[in-house]
């Protein structure tokens, strides 16, 4: 079968195509998934320049998140069969529960082989259903970018109708975070550098946007939209570059849900989070448990993930490149087998 690796080299690793690689059998209690379509996360990007701190598997097969069919079961499954359409768990052995260290070690893409290839066995726990209205396309970007967005506002947001959320940019997490949050009637605020970026979020729902590039300080524009409290919930994927802004922004005893670093890394003035009681948490994707919750509300409300651009298998490192240029809005798909 064809797989992507990633091959170390002098100046870090390499995305190499294998089409001479054994194609897997399912062993007990496992699955074998004919992977129909991928997509890419800012973390594959991380893991690509040798930056992803949980460690990478040598010559893994890289990309968390894929969907495609069963076309073959091992002894001892019995909740799923051949035809079955599935997506892979970000995290295998986390199925619910609160977050552990042994729940989390092994990640699809990075400590274990991922989804770029055109066969994939996994345990039969870690082959997760997904909505019928879906395609294969649209299920592929769920596993990391739709569940870490839920994580973020259901099971540590708590959101609900009439509350106020802070998202920023137009990458995966926050458009999917958009829309959960427009279906639970909660109030959104967006950022984005993109005036045109802006003008579509705000079609699918988005009440206030704000070009940060226009507005540097747009803590003070957040707190003037909602009469000086700050907002009740930020989904944070910018790191040090806007998190003293987002600590600006939320309430007192509001939440800063904190997913990613796309500004880069640095230090933080623990000053606000004292004296206004803000809770800042780290959000790393989610369980099969809350998978299942969304998969249910994304049936619920017919919720079709946005994507950006489809490239096909061949087209694997201009997919990289695409992602790596930040022209994307919404996912970024690569096709396996059609």
């Amino acid at each position: 079968m064809k797989a992507y690796e990633l091959h170390a080299t002098k100046d870090g690793l390499s995305l190499a195509l294998n089409d001479k690689r054994a194609t897997p059998e399912p062993g007990h209690g496992e699955v074998l998934i004919r992977v129909h379509a991928v997509s890419l996360n800012y973390r594959d990007l991380l893991i690509e320049d040798g930056m992803y701190g949980s460690g990478t598997k040598a010559n893994v097969i890289p990309l968390s998140d894929g969907a495609g069919e069963i076309s073959a079961v091992g002894p001892g499954v019995t909740a799923l069969q051949v035809g079955d359409r599935v997506t892979g768990a970000f995290f295998p052995n986390w199925t619910s529960g609160d977050v552990t260290e042994a729940g989390v070690t092994p990640s699809l893409g990075g400590p274990v082989d991922g989804m770029l290839s055109e066969y994939v066995v996994l345990p039969e726990r870690a082959a997760l259903k997904f909505a019928q209205h879906l395609s294969y396309e649209e299920a592929a970007t769920l596993p990391c970018a739709a569940l870490t967005a839920w994580h973020a506002l259901v099971d540590l947001g708590r959101i609900n109708a009439g509350q106020t959320v802070l998202l920023q940019g137009t990458g995966g997490v926050s458009i999917f975070a958009l829309q959960f949050a427009h279906a639970m009637g909660a109030m959104v605020i967006q950022t984005s550098s993109s005036d045109e970026k802006l003008e579509r979020v705000r079609q699918m729902g988005a009440h206030h946007t704000i070009n940060y590039r226009d507005t540097p300080e747009w803590s003070q524009e957040v707190r003037r939209l909602t009469d000086g409290r700050g907002v009740d919930l930020i989904v944070e994927v910018g790191g040090a570059g806007t998190l003293e802004q987002s600590l600006q922004a939320v309430r007192v005893g509001g939440t800063v849900a904190t997913i990613g670093l796309v500004s880069g890394v640095g230090h933080i003035n623990p000053l606000p989070l004292i004296t206004r009681a803000i809770r800042l948490n780290g959000v790393y994707v989610g369980s099969h448990a809350m998978f299942a919750a969304m998969n249910n509300a994304i049936s619920t409300h017919q919720l079709k993930p946005i994507i950006d651009r489809t490239f096909s298998f061949e087209q694997a490192v201009d997919a990289y490149a695409w992602l790596r240029s930040g022209s994307h809005f919404g996912k970024v798909v690569i096709t396996v087998n059609n």
